[in-house]
Order: C-alpha cells, then structure tokens, then sequence
C-alpha cells in the first residue's frame, strides 16, 4: 500500500508546466527551478504538489514518498528515473534515487524509500 511517511520537503518554483507532474521526479535547472527529470538523472527529488510554470510546487527530497511508475518496479529494488520521469527499476548506468517498497507495473503508484546517495547502478 503507498503511503508517505517521516520525508522532508521543499518548496521550489517550477521552471516549466508541473501541474500535471505529481508523483514524478524532477531536477533543478541552471536557474535553480524544478522540472522533469530525464533517463537515468540525479534527481532533486519527487513532486508532490505540482504548479504551472512560475509558481510554487511541492518536492519531497527525502524520505518514504509515493512515485509514479514507468514500468516495472521490484519491492526492494534499486528505483532509477525514464525519459517521463516516472520510477523504474534502475539500468546499470542510472543514478539510484531510492529503493522500493512495494512492486509496481506501468501507471501504478508506490511507495518508496528515497535517497539522494547519488550512486550508479552496478
């Protein structure tokens, strides 16, 4: 069951149409605002409350959180990021973003563990 939990938030603008992006991963650009993160990023973390360009979206930085999937995820498997931002299991060259808790399928919202360690996958 997804459920959040003990995580850490931040307010950022977002620096393009997030208003559709909640449960997705997002980086900061060169401006320091949020957007999508792409195919095996660093992320600065998962959007919780989207916003339209210009305006104040939620992020969770750490902590238990919920994520979209992209396609398959495994309970206990290392979380890497697609091309839409949605949660995958993580390719030998993606940036771990957290490990989940629950499996997951294409569309379906799951809880993770998210961590900014910043590693490759092995």
């Amino acid at each position: 069951m997804a459920v959040t939990q003990s995580r850490d938030n931040r307010t950022v603008i977002a620096g393009a149409d997030l208003s559709a992006a909640q449960y997705k991963f997002v980086k900061l650009d060169s401006a320091a605002e949020a957007v999508l993160a792409g195919n095996g990023e660093q992320a600065f973390g998962v959007c919780e409350v989207g916003a339209a360009e210009d305006n104040a979206a939620t992020v969770v930085v750490q902590g238990k959180t919920m994520v979209k999937c992209g396609g398959t995820v495994t309970a206990g498997g290392a979380v890497g990021i697609d091309a839409a931002g949605l949660a995958v299991d993580a390719a030998s060259t993606d940036i771990i973003m957290g490990y989940a808790t629950e499996a997951g399928v294409n569309n379906q919202i799951i809880a993770i563990e998210l961590i900014q360690g910043g590693n490759a996958a092995a």
